[in-house]
């Protein structure tokens, strides 16, 4: 079974992490197929409303570490790079749906998003300084924008896990649900947008990302720019053997 599922039903396209057996952690290859799913999207005039999601237990654990060391995304045309772009130019409403743990990419890919509903058993967690590397998906600058500097600074510095109470003080999350209610409102909220017009929708969208775009833009290239050199680096090879060996890493000599 493929680890991208994709459904099509009444103006609204299903994005579905499925890859249950590895915690839904996103490969270079599943990356290609997001980039180009929702760049097919974003012309296909019978879809007018994109969902992500996982299941009840998961949403992401984030990059696959072991892919991400086999595939670095090392291009400004890598996979998760063309993902990231194709997500934040999206011009349609996207809507995430987050239950369980959302790592890494599994959180910043929701600041991309124009509703997120997390359920209450939901976990997000910014790792990138644990590992040695830097942020991506202009989280750099949206979080900080967001939440507030302090706010961001502990998440982004600390890598420390919070849960959808703090998201929701944050400004990342609409509204918490139960686990089992979370993706079932996702996609009812999904049918609201499908009956309102399109062309307003987009437009309103378009507008109140338009001052902003150009901004984004460059923050995601040079986080690409700066990711690239980090994740060959000592500490990035420090953090991810540590994490294979299932030990603390060690970044004296970093």
């Amino acid at each position: 079974m493929s680890d991208i599922l994709t459904t099509k039903e009444s103006g609204v396209l299903t994005i579905t992490f499925n890859r249950p057996e590895k915690k839904n952690s996103l490969t270079a290859a599943m990356y290609e197929v997001l980039g180009r799913t929702l760049n097919e999207a974003a012309y296909d005039t019978n879809i007018r409303v994109v969902i992500l999601n996982g299941n009840e237990q998961i949403f992401s654990a984030g990059n696959d570490l072991g892919d991400l060391v086999q595939n670095p995304p090392d291009t400004a045309d890598a996979p998760v790079w063309k993902f990231l772009h194709a997500l934040s130019a999206f011009p349609k409403p996207v809507i995430a749906a987050v239950c369980g743990a959302a790592v890494g990419i599994g959180t910043t890919m929701l600041l991309h998003c124009d509703l997120v509903f997390a359920s209450d058993n939901a976990k997000f967690s910014l790792p990138f300084v644990n590992l040695g590397v830097c942020p991506e998906a202009a989280s750099s600058l949206l979080l900080p924008r967001l939440a507030g500097y302090q706010r961001a600074a502990r998440a982004l510095l600390t890598g420390e896990p919070f849960d959808a109470k703090f998201a929701l003080q944050m400004g990342l999350v609409n509204e918490i649900l139960p686990a089992a209610d979370a993706n079932a409102f996702a996609q009812s909220e999904a049918s609201k947008l499908v009956g309102k017009p399109l062309s307003a929708v987009v437009e309103t969208k378009r507008l109140m990302k338009m001052s902003e775009h150009p901004a984004i833009e460059a923050q995601m290239k040079e986080e690409a720019r700066v990711f690239a050199r980090m994740i060959s680096a000592g500490a990035a090879k420090e953090a991810i053997a540590a994490f294979g060996e299932k030990r603390k890493p060690d970044f004296s000599q970093f």
